[in-house]
């Protein structure tokens, strides 16, 4: 027999987890279903845990310019396993945070691949195992996923996803950011900081293009004058990756192509 609830919340990124505390709190009875760890990509895999690695990245920064500031740092330098630990680290005592509020608010957590199946009516995969839910009100809050390039399907080797971004068990010396949003120029910062040779990619006349123009002509200079390449109004062509390294085909705003 399934069980009943009044509102049953499907994803428990901030938008599902916040709704079913209010709901609990204003006399609900609440269950969220989560596939993988409670609260969302921001709190796993985005916002957070990508703060955590570039304040790692700044310190080193600083620790590597130590002079400017009439200080010695010698022999300076970093643990990636360490580096992606703290990260991970920081986002799973968020986690933990995001579990202590459903109990305290009484809210149920299903884990498992939920799939609305008719009005009303969920399945919550777990394994070998179904859970049926039934529920008066139903919000689906299930969020973003990466998406492969049609002619670049990640592998986590070569070709990266945010999430290998995260946690990668060797720093790159070379690294190509295609779009120049918040978490390509996000992960373009940390790895220059950490000393790979970075160029970012971006179709359009801007980096940053839905920000203010202000914001991308400022974060054009500094980000230049870190040392990454900017390539505006360029488009990727194609991507062949190999043992060694990945061949990017450029096209730039002129038409020429270039690898």
């Amino acid at each position: 027999m399934a069980d009943t609830f009044d509102l049953v919340i499907l994803g428990s990124g901030p938008g599902g987890y916040v709704a079913a505390i209010r709901a609990s709190q204003l006399g609900l009875k609440v269950a969220i279903v989560e596939r993988e760890r409670l609260g969302g990509i921001c709190l796993n895999w985005g916002c957070i845990p990508t703060k955590a690695l570039l304040r790692t990245s700044e310190i080193y920064h600083y620790m590597q310019n130590a002079e400017s500031y009439g200080l010695k740092a010698d022999n300076v330098g970093f643990d990636l396993a360490k580096v992606v630990d703290r990260s991970r680290k920081v986002a799973g005592q968020l986690n933990a945070g995001v579990k202590g509020l459903m109990k305290k608010n009484k809210v149920t957590v299903v884990e498992g691949v939920g799939t609305v199946t008719a009005k009303g009516k969920l399945s919550v995969k777990q394994g070998d195992k179904t859970v049926e839910l039934e529920a008066k009100n139903i919000i689906v809050a299930t969020g973003a996923r990466a998406r492969d390039l049609p002619f670049a399907k990640a592998d986590g080797e070569r070709i990266w996803t945010y999430r290998h971004a995260m946690v990668p068990t060797e720093m790159p010396t070379k690294l190509l950011v295609i779009g120049s949003g918040a978490i390509g120029v996000e992960f373009a910062s940390f790895y220059n900081d950490m000393g790979a040779d970075v160029t970012i990619v971006e179709m359009l006349p801007r980096i940053l293009p839905v920000e203010d123009e202000e914001v991308s002509a400022f974060m054009d200079k500094a980000l230049t004058k870190q040392g990454i390449k900017l390539l505006t109004q360029t488009g990727l062509e194609g991507l062949a990756p190999s043992a060694n390294g990945v061949t990017a085909k450029i096209k730039a705003k002129d038409g020429k192509v270039s690898e």
